[in-house]
C-alpha cells in the first residue's frame, strides 16, 4: 500500500494510522512517501499513490475524500521571545510578527485560513515562506526570536519537545482549526485499500479525533 503524507503528519498522527493498520492487517506492507497536500490528490488520480493524508486538500474529479481529524493550530516560539511566557496567546497578539510558513502552492487552502484568521483578528499578517522545506527545519531559526511559526498541535507539540529552546501556545481569539482528510482513488478501489480506511477510521473514532475542537486543546499543550 503506497501511503503518500504531508509533513506535518509525522510524529502523533502517521504513527497512530500505521499502527492500527499494522494492528488490523498484519501482512499489509506499507510504503509511505512525504508528499505535500496539494500534491496528492494529482499522485492519487495518476495511480503513484494508493491513498493520501493530506491537510485541506482541494477537490479533484475522480479522487474521494473523508475528514479524519479536526485539531487546533498551536503558535511555536522561542523561549525568549516576548509571547513564551503567555499559556494562551490571541491571534491579535501576532501583528507586527513574521510568521514563517510553508510556500501557499503546498497547501493552498490550509494556507488561507492561517490568512483569514489573521484578518479577523484586525491585522494582514507579514509572512515568510521557508523554502524546501521539511517543517523540522524552520524551528531551528525560532530560538533567536525574530520569527514565529504555526503547525497542528499534534506535530507541534512533540516538536517543540524535541527543540529545548522552543515552546508550543495555544492560540485563542480566534484559535484556527486543521481539518486532516484521507484521500483514495474513487474508481477501481481494491481490498487493500477498503481495509486500510477502515483501520484509519478505527483510529480516528478511537482517538477521538472528530470530537468538538473544544475539548481539544490546552490540556495538549
Amino acid at each position: 500500500m503506497r501511503l503518500g503524507y504531508t509533513p506535518t503528519a509525522n510524529f502523533e498522527t502517521l504513527g497512530a494510522i500505521l499502527a492500527a493498520v499494522e494492528s488490523d492487517n498484519p501482512n499489509m506492507t506499507i510504503v509511505p512517501n512525504e508528499v505535500f497536500s496539494a500534491e496528492i490528490p494529482g499522485r492519487i488520480l495518476a495511480g503513484k499513490i494508493d491513498v493520501g493524508l493530506a491537510v485541506h486538500p482541494e477537490q479533484m474529479r475522480g479522487v474521494r475524500g473523508e475528514l479524519l481529524r479536526i485539531e487546533p493550530l498551536v503558535l511555536l516560539v522561542g523561549k525568549r521571545h516576548r509571547l513564551a511566557d503567555a499559556s494562551v496567546v490571541a491571534v491579535a497578539s501576532l501583528q507586527g510578527e513574521t510568521l514563517r510558513l510553508f510556500p501557499r502552492e503546498l497547501a493552498p487552502v490550509y494556507y488561507d485560513r492561517i490568512v483569514a484568521a489573521c484578518e479577523q483578528a484586525g491585522f494582514e499578517p507579514r509572512i515568510t515562506a521557508f523554502p524546501n522545506p521539511p517543517p523540522q527545519a524552520t524551528l531551528a531559526r525560532l530560538p533567536a526570536g525574530r520569527e514565529v511559526s504555526l503547525a497542528p498541535a499534534s506535530f507541534g507539540v512533540p516538536a517543540a519537545a524535541a527543540e529545548p529552546d522552543v515552546v508550543p501556545r495555544e492560540l485563542a481569539q480566534p484559535g484556527i482549526l486543521v481539518e486532516w482528510s484521507i484521500l483514495w482513488p474513487e474508481r477501481a478501489q481494491s481490498a487493500a485499500i477498503a481495509r486500510f480506511l477502515d483501520s484509519a477510521r478505527r483510529c480516528a473514532t478511537e482517538n477521538h479525533w472528530l470530537r468538538s475542537p473544544t475539548e481539544t486543546s490546552s490540556a495538549q499543550i
